[in-house]
């Protein structure tokens, strides 16, 4: 049997578009849009190493709904429809212990793409 690290409250914050995850002492705020890009869902993350797609323009995405999945998991329900990631205890945890790795992974890849966080600007990169 696994240890799961399972979060004491869960706190949505609709203005600030972030959600607040407490494990005993510790606290940990995650932004929605830090959530949507690392969904778990096959449509972001694939079948299988490499088939991840880059998600783009998800700066101003919210999370209008959580619903309990079991009592492993939460599905998150974001701004611009997608609702197709299954969020175990163990993943969440894991998206708190290395949110600056993974925000500053994400980040490059985005800069290295040439795209951007923010829907409504387009980025040309110029190979000079």
């Amino acid at each position: 049997m696994t240890d799961k690290k399972l979060p004491t409250k869960i706190n949505l914050h609709t203005q600030s578009k972030t959600l607040v995850l407490e494990y005993g002492g510790e606290q940990f705020e995650l932004s929605s849009e830090y959530l949507r890009v690392h969904s778990p869902s096959a449509e972001v993350r694939g079948h299988g190493r490499g088939q991840e797609t880059l998600q783009v323009g998800k700066l101003h995405v919210g999370i209008t709904a959580i619903e309990p999945v079991g009592r492993y998991a939460i599905k998150l329900i974001f701004s611009d429809g997608h609702d197709s990631g299954i969020f175990t205890w163990d993943y969440l945890y894991d998206l708190c212990r290395h949110h600056d790795q993974y925000w500053d992974s994400y980040l490059q890849r985005l800069h290295q793409e040439g795209k951007t966080r923010d829907p409504d600007l387009s980025v040309i990169k110029l190979d000079l």
